[in-house]
């Protein structure tokens, strides 16, 4: 993984959780505490006081869950145009993803740069992404379950996508071969013909 993608920088702490930055501004990697004992654990998986204060302040009205049967499946990119555009809370219920978001505000330092991080139903980490970022995830085993929020409702209408293999992006998928698919991951055929960042019009 690039350093660009990596997360960075200080952490922030309020309450049960804790946020990292990336080298591109605005998504978070976040991490929230777990209680333990004989029986398992507890942890409060979103607090809007306590996310705010580390910088995730949107109020989110839709809970969205997806699972894939195959280890390789890629969802994305995706995003959502003005005025429904989406900012997403994304977490893993069972299995791990390479979660990746990237940059597609023109104007913006980090347009074209990508976040990554790789999100674990056993670490319990969050990936905070923006709206004016286009979002996608591969699964790294089988029956992978995803859960994410999101800011708005889903528009069919303003509904968009990125390719997942812009070559201008260079994103960090793993070894699909070391995945069992040497021809690439499973897609949909709608992700599988989205168009390049160069041929998007201008949307943030």
């Amino acid at each position: 993984m690039s350093p660009d993608a990596a997360p960075a920088g200080e952490a922030r702490t309020s309450g049960n959780v804790t946020a990292r930055g990336f080298a591109v501004e605005g998504p978070l990697l976040l991490t929230v505490r777990r209680f333990g004992d004989a029986r398992g654990h507890f942890m409060e998986t979103y607090s809007a006081r306590d996310f705010a204060a580390v910088g995730v302040a949107e109020t989110f009205v839709q809970d969205n869950q997806s699972r894939s049967a195959a280890a390789g499946t890629l969802r994305g990119m995706h995003f959502q145009l003005p005025p429904r555009a989406q900012a997403k809370l994304v977490r893993v219920l069972r299995g791990a993803v390479l979660d990746v978001a990237v940059d597609i505000r023109r104007g913006s330092p980090g347009y074209g740069r990508h976040a990554a991080a790789r999100l674990t139903a056993e670490g319990g980490e969050q990936l905070y992404v923006p709206a004016g970022f286009a979002h996608g995830f591969i699964t790294l085993g089988p029956d992978t379950e995803v859960a994410y929020k999101v800011s708005e409702v889903y528009d069919a209408a303003l509904d968009r996508g990125l390719a997942w293999d812009d070559p201008d992006l260079a994103l960090p998928w793993p070894d699909l071969a070391a995945l069992g698919l040497p021809n690439g991951p499973v897609l949909s055929d709608k992700d599988g013909r989205q168009p390049r960042l160069r041929d998007l019009p201008d949307a943030f």
